[in-house]
């Protein structure tokens, strides 16, 4: 790296230097509206030289087994290191470099991609300082990518609009409200960094309206019902927050459980810590089938006596083709994804007769192996 680290500062521009000299030539003779005219000029010209020979810096970051190296130099040293780089890794860690994703990018004109922020070089004329001189110009920028935003919101769509998330239905209002928010505030947070986080509104609004067409799914309501019965401000650090909010009484003495989805500021926090861990949207519970059993209850018709658990051989059998209408158990089941269903004797009884809707199978979808 040495070797391509040398020179202090670049040499001065002089086409640059030219137009201050008639800036201060123009003040002088005391006309203003020449001066103004030139300092328009001076400001689109760079004060130094981008192109200076002399001047060379390469710059190194690594996480784990992503890497970056930030040079300033023409291409052709760039393709330079480039080889020297795969050379290295073939010969002493036996490694081949990938060229589908090592590649070269002018940081000005494209942004390098590297741990899920796009970073470029920044350039406005226009962006200046108290003292009235450009103040981005050259800096590097962390910007969220416009692809990353778009796959993530897909997540919560379907033919371009928001939808339902059926798993989600058979949840309590605070806990489909908790894992939406967890969700929802792992993103943000990693992005906290992007000089545009204000983009990830449309992630903010995608997600937003999928919870309510969930809840509104779960109470066989609107959307419009649950916005207005969740709905509330918040006081945050950054003033006060819309938001979406579910509290759960508890008993004497105890604090009330409070979800709330939203209430996050899309501002961007220069000095934001990102913490590499992923939500955690599985159960703590020792396992979801003994967590339905121990609830007492059947999932078709809430009855608390008698429980059977109903069994399929696969979750493909649920979606076979020529079937006009799937009955109650089917569709639930399918929702949620599971092979198994709690249910009462006498729903459990209603399935294997074909009771359940006329469009259930004459041959039961269930394996032999019943559960007590």
């Amino acid at each position: 790296m040495p070797i391509y680290n040398r020179g202090r500062l670049r040499r001065s521009n002089s086409a640059y230097e030219s137009a201050d000299y008639q800036i201060r030539k123009a003040q002088r003779n005391g006309d203003q509206k020449a001066a103004q005219v030139l300092r328009q000029r001076r400001r689109s010209l760079p004060s130094v030289d981008p192109n200076d020979p002399g001047y060379r810096r390469l710059r190194y970051v690594r996480y784990a087994d992503d890497w970056l190296l930030g040079f300033a130099g023409p291409k052709q040293e760039a393709v330079e290191i480039k080889s020297k780089i795969r050379t290295f890794l073939r010969d002493e860690l036996r490694l081949e470099l990938s060229e589908s994703k090592t590649l070269i990018t002018h940081a000005t004109t494209a942004a390098a991609r590297f741990l899920g922020y796009e970073i470029k070089v920044q350039h406005a004329d226009d962006k200046l300082d108290r003292h009235g001189r450009r103040a981005v110009n050259g800096t590097l920028g962390l910007f969220v990518p416009k692809p990353v935003i778009r796959e993530r919101s897909a997540q919560y769509m379907r033919k371009g609009k928001p939808e339902q998330r059926g798993q989600f239905i058979h949840d309590d209002d605070f806990t489909i409200v908790a894992k939406y928010q967890a969700e929802y505030r792992g993103f943000v947070q990693y992005y906290f960094l992007a000089q545009d986080v204000y983009r990830l509104g449309r992630l903010r609004w995608a997600m937003e309206t999928s919870m309510l067409k969930t809840l509104a799914a779960k109470h066989h309501s609107t959307v419009a019902k649950m916005s207005r019965k969740y709905r509330t401000m918040i006081e945050t650090p950054n003033g006060p927050r819309r938001c979406f909010q579910v509290i759960v009484k508890r008993d004497e003495g105890r604090k009330p459980l409070v979800a709330r989805f939203g209430g996050i500021s899309l501002r961007r926090q220069r000095t934001a810590v990102l913490t590499d861990l992923s939500p955690v949207m599985a159960s703590a519970r020792r396992n979801e089938l003994i967590h339905r059993l121990l609830a007492g209850r059947c999932e078709i018709c809430e009855a608390e006596e008698s429980l059977h658990v109903h069994h399929i051989r696969k979750l493909a059998d649920l979606n076979r083709p020529g079937c006009r209408e799937r009955p109650t158990w089917v569709q639930l089941m399918a929702k949620r994804r599971r092979k198994s269903l709690v249910v009462c004797r006498r729903c459990h009884g209603e399935i294997h007769a074909g009771r359940a809707t006329t469009s259930v199978r004459k041959r039961s979808l269930e394996s032999p192996v019943l559960g007590n």
